[in-house]
């Protein structure tokens, strides 16, 4: 038995924002792509990983699919193929596909390395795939070996600490500073890159309710109908800021948007932040002098960011080493699983020859004797294949199970149909 895994790739290593944001897939459309594709190839075990920086498919086949699934993606989602071709990545071979899901799920892949969001995502991937029934036993072992080697990286290696880039430093700060709110009212000005990762990191933390205002207002609804999140006119942006607890601009501007004159009449019964992301900054350092006001601007967080990313960059050597332990370990068990049809004759084979000799000499014993004999004749039988099995096993680590698989198999003719007169002799 010999696995053949493939995957169709489309990231942020191949494609921009835009063009990954046409090939995402929620759960109904992940389902329903997968239910099409098991139907239309013939082919049992798919898997579908579709997050904000890549859509990728992955299944078992000898055949490559590839392209044609590619096609199909790209006529569920109603856009032409020829026109993003060049974003796909196709792996046909096994290794390097399996090494790809691996990289992907401890966070190897990701735009932001070592992202904790991932192997959650993976996670879901997975359980939508057995939803509608497209993960076999091949798919269920690699995800279920990825998902230990996530935990011993988690557990082991300094990979998954700290907020490694600054939308993810901002949301561990604001989380850190509302702890003591119930639900925390955040304000998010300006909807550029910066601005959009920042809301989709506060959208997977759950961190409270979320205003969102940017001065082009078709950008603002396009989010908020996406995303059912509030949005703010932009003209009323002072009012905003009074009722926010937290106030995340990225605006690109040549003067401060918020100066200290524009806020320092407001009526505070508790502490109110700022945090500026952008460059130059929007919003005025002086606005510190007014009580109950804290501003935190974007070198502070970069430099959070950056020594949390120095950690997981120095992880890295451990990391690959936990994924190369997996896929070895991965790797016995495909053996073993290839060996098991040769094994399986072999142990049928010498049954044959055992109750072959029984009917020939049972007829002779007592009940009671017929018993006992049939119970040694089994023992024997079962030490006799042990060692045999215990060596095949050996070298599938080795690499030559195939070689000794051949050998028993020559020896003993197993490759021969059994018959009731058959014997090994």
């Amino acid at each position: 038995m010999r696995f053949h895994l493939k995957a169709i790739s489309l990231s942020h290593r191949t494609a921009p924002l835009d063009v990954r944001e046409r090939f995402a897939l929620n759960e109904a459309e992940t389902k329903l792509f997968l239910q099409t594709i098991r139907e239309l190839c013939g082919i049992d075990e798919w898997l579908v990983v579709s997050t904000c920086n890549r859509t990728e498919v992955y299944y078992v086949a000898e055949n490559d699919y590839s392209e044609q699934v590619a096609k199909l993606l790209c006529f569920q989602k109603g856009v032409s193929y020829l026109t993003y071709s060049a974003c796909f990545r196709y792996l046909t071979n096994p290794d390097e596909a399996i090494l790809h899901l691996f990289n992907v799920s401890v966070g190897l892949e990701s735009k932001v390395v070592g992202d904790l969001q991932i192997t959650h995502q993976i996670r879901q991937a997975y359980q939508w795939a057995v939803d509608v029934d497209t993960v076999g036993p091949f798919l269920h072992r690699l995800l279920h070996t990825i998902f230990f080697a996530s935990k011993r990286v988690a557990q082991e290696t300094s990979f998954r600490e700290g907020a490694a880039s600054v939308s993810y430093a901002t949301v561990d700060l604001i989380e850190t500073l509302t702890q003591a709110l119930i639900q925390p009212r955040i304000l998010l000005i300006g909807l550029g890159d910066i601005g959009q990762d920042v809301f989709k990191n506060l959208l997977d933390a759950n961190l409270g309710s979320i205003t969102i205002t940017n001065r082009t207002r078709a950008k603002a609804d396009a989010l908020a109908e996406k995303h059912n999140v509030r949005v703010a006119p932009f003209d009323a942006l002072i009012d905003e800021i009074q009722r926010a607890d937290v106030v995340v601009s990225s605006v690109q501007k040549s003067e401060p948007l918020i100066t200290k004159t524009s806020v320092q009449s407001f009526n505070l019964t508790s502490y109110k932040y700022f945090i500026d992301l952008s460059v130059p900054r929007s919003i005025d350092p002086a606005i510190e002098d007014v009580p109950g006001l804290e501003l935190y601007n974007i070198d502070t967080l970069r430099s959070s960011a950056d020594a949390a990313l120095q950690k997981r960059l120095a992880a890295i050597p451990q990391v690959e080493q936990i994924v190369r332990e997996a896929i070895d370990g991965f790797n016995e068990w495909t053996g073993e699983m290839s060996l098991s049809p040769t094994i399986q004759r072999f142990k049928d084979a010498l049954e044959q020859i055992r109750k072959e000799e029984l009917a020939r000499h049972l007829k002779h014993l007592s009940a009671d004797e017929a018993s006992r004999v049939d119970k040694i004749t089994s023992g024997i039988i079962q030490k006799i294949i042990k060692q045999p099995v215990l060596q095949l096993k050996a070298a599938c680590k080795r690499g030559e199970a195939n070689a000794l698989a051949d050998v028993l198999q020559e020896l003993f003719a197993l490759d021969r149909p059994l018959h009731a007169s058959s014997t090994l002799s």
